[in-house]
């Protein structure tokens, strides 16, 4: 599989059909080492061959996203002294404009964003700021720092699942549909998306209430939201969970964590322009959807526009109620269950999206390797279908590639909630 990652990670994102080659042999790859292993694995045999894997990817530039870009861009302005949320970097070059510069000329030069103000909450800027400081004038060097702070997170993902899997009396060859999923190893070490860290300090507050360390856990999971901020969506499932819905330390770990991490956003008004930049993402933006899709066509036919900015403010309400209505009916009782109503909160948040990028899957692939649950493993399989796009000039999708895609979601989540041949899951609850 290294040896079919090392090619994988030096071919465009425009090359499919070379893309999907390699993506499906290492897929395939993961899977027969998962039917292969025996009950008992060794763990620092399975570490180091996930981490072969990444260093596989690692000497790379990244093939698949060019967010690197605005990270790095973002982490230059911090060293400078200057607020990333203050100017658009449009703006910031039209003043400050130095033809001697050639790094930063360089980095503008390949933003894919120049006129939107940064969406990045402010512990992303932090990460960014120290790959800025590493890069000294040369992208590689900033490139080189963000992925080993991603794979320093990767590991600790690694040992967080396998102590879970542990305690709670789950195979732990499960831990493969993560740590050796080509579409991980890709996304995070390869492309340097930050899902990885999520995950982390998800399962960190898991790990936390497993140990009864209930303000640990609340802390963990505001350094999640401090993120990414989509973490937060997972507030409802913590309410119905009796033992961190009676914690005042749980909430006070929550509070205090999530008000340091976005207390940047105060300073200058940050937060308006980072709130205006959500808002354009979320009501400009389409790609790789399914139900938005389909309501878009009805939109056509009914108005003859693209009714998108409708569209997202009733998807988005109806996420929201649907997140409210499973956390109040399944009530979780357990930690198992707990786990299992995050995975199927995201999988609400993701199927009603208007932007569904491959790497926002990955915290609840994660998750879902405590439950067993097979939608976000063949999601992970079939996200590839969706880099078809980027083979065409205009970026055009086919709907025959969202329909394999999504196929294979929706025969994931027949399996996992309306099969009558699945195996009720075992709740275990390990105090």
């Amino acid at each position: 599989m290294s040896g079919i990652l090392f090619f994988l990670a030096r071919v465009p994102r425009e090359s499919f059909g070379l893309t999907f080659l390699l993506f499906s042999m290492a897929f395939a790859g993961m899977a027969g080492l998962f039917f292969l292993a025996g009950e008992k694995l060794s763990f620092r045999n399975v570490l180091f061959a996930g981490l072969l894997l990444r260093l596989a990817v690692f000497p790379f530039a990244p093939q698949w996203s060019d967010d690197f870009v605005r990270f790095l861009w973002d982490g230059e302005m911090l060293k400078i002294g200057q607020n990333p949320y203050s100017q658009t970097p449009q703006e910031w070059q039209k003043e400050n404009f130095d033809p001697e510069n050639a790094y930063l000329n360089q980095l503008f030069d390949n933003l894919n964003s120049p006129d939107y103000y940064s969406v990045y909450p402010p512990l992303n800027q932090a990460i960014f700021w120290l790959g800025a400081k590493a890069s000294m004038g040369f992208v590689w060097n900033g490139n080189y720092t963000l992925r080993l702070i991603l794979l320093l997170g990767e590991i600790g993902v690694f040992v967080l699942l396998w102590k879970l899997l542990m305690a709670f009396q789950l195979p732990t060859k499960r831990i493969f549909w993560y740590w050796l999923n080509p579409l991980v190893i890709m996304e995070i070490t390869g492309n340097l998306h930050m899902e990885g860290l999520v995950l982390l300090f998800l399962l960190a507050s898991i790990w936390a209430i497993q140990k009864v360390k209930l303000g640990l856990s609340g802390g963990f999971w505001g350094v999640a939201i401090g993120i990414k901020l989509l973490p937060l969506m997972l507030g409802p499932s913590f309410l119905v969970y009796e033992k961190s819905r009676k914690s005042a330390w749980f909430w006070v770990g929550t509070g205090l964590t999530t008000l340091i991490s976005f207390t940047p956003l105060f300073i200058d008004s940050s937060w308006v322009n980072f709130l205006q930049s959500l808002q354009l993402y979320q009501g400009k933006f389409e790609f790789n959807a399914s139900i938005y899709y389909l309501l878009r066509e009805v939109g056509y036919w009914i108005e003859g526009y693209n009714t998108i900015a409708f569209l997202t403010k009733i998807l988005s309400l109806f996420t929201v109620i649907l997140i409210w209505y499973f956390s109040l009916k399944r009530q979780p009782k357990s930690l198992l269950e707990l786990v299992d109503l995050m995975v199927l909160i995201y999988l609400v948040y993701l199927i009603l999206q208007p932007v569904v990028h491959p790497w926002y899957i990955l915290p609840a692939l994660g998750l879902s390797v405590l439950r067993g649950k097979l939608t976000f493993l063949l999601w992970s399989s079939g996200a590839i279908f969706s880099y078809q796009a980027y083979g065409n000039p205009d970026f055009q999708e086919q709907s025959i590639f969202l329909i394999l895609e999504y196929g294979l979601v929706v025969l994931g989540i027949y399996l996992d909630y309306f099969s009558k041949k699945m195996k009720p899951h075992r709740h275990i609850e390990v105090t």
